[in-house]
């Protein structure tokens, strides 16, 4: 595996609130680790609730003894789930706070992933770009139903509307995807802060007219603060290598 993330406050916000974690190398069973957390809440509060589902997951996935998987992100969900809820209902500094969640590993030739939310796992395999998670927002549900347009959904104005979160309720289910992957193909994972400020072609294109996934990572940072940068922006990159 190669790999690069890169994590930006944005042009408009005085605090990033995304967390990320990016590691190539095993994380307990895991030959490899990538997570994006996008938080929110108050004053501090969805930078401390990104940062702790963080380091929960990673926590329990070093320590689980289970033996899939699906299995060890279910028991490392949960742990997280169970962290932000506590801190959230025991400090009224953290009261309401949640964040999503989009995280995955690479086992021989299948990808696991798990995501909470609205931030976004992307596979770019030769000249497309397919989207793994489905977000977990108002607007996705008003596309679903035929409402509005992806294009709208975009620009809508309840798009930062989610409908699932880490730390809300005492209890959260998350979305599990396997997709087999080949030599070449990147996987990226992002906060709503890129995808919300960069078309899915653009990314495709930046990605692969690339010379390196740094340069891939640095410039869709840019362009989505060229775009506006209305949000934090958070973008893990990862190449799938013999």
């Amino acid at each position: 595996m190669r790999a690069y993330a890169k994590t930006d406050v944005g042009s408009k916000r005085a605090m990033n609130q995304d967390y990320m974690y990016c590691s190539e190398n095993s994380v307990g069973s895991f030959r490899n680790l990538y997570i994006v957390a996008d938080g929110m809440g108050g004053h501090k509060a969805g930078d401390y609730a990104s940062k702790l589902c963080v380091e929960r997951m990673v926590q329990s996935i070093e320590q689980s003894e289970h033996k899939t998987p699906v299995s060890m992100f279910e028991e490392a969900v949960e742990a997280a789930n169970e962290a932000v809820y506590t801190e959230a209902q025991e400090n009224e500094a953290y009261e309401g706070m949640g964040t999503t969640l989009v995280a995955c590993t690479m086992q021989e030739d299948t990808l696991y992933v798990a995501n909470i939310g609205d931030s976004r796992l992307y596979l770019l395999r030769d000249d497309e770009i397919l989207q793994i998670t489905d977000d977990h927002s108002l607007v996705e549900e008003m596309v679903k139903q035929g409402n509005i347009t992806e294009s709208e959904a975009r620009v809508h104005p309840q798009k930062n509307i989610i409908t699932r979160a880490v730390g809300i309720d005492e209890s959260v289910q998350a979305d599990f995807f396997e997709v087999e992957i080949r030599q070449d193909d990147i996987i990226m994972l992002c906060s709503d802060g890129l995808s919300n400020m960069v078309e899915d072609e653009d990314i495709e294109y930046i990605v692969k007219h690339s010379k390196s996934l740094q340069d891939a990572g640095e410039t869709l940072v840019a362009r989505a603060n060229e775009n506006g940068g209305s949000d934090n922006i958070t973008v893990v990159l990862a190449r799938v290598c013999a």
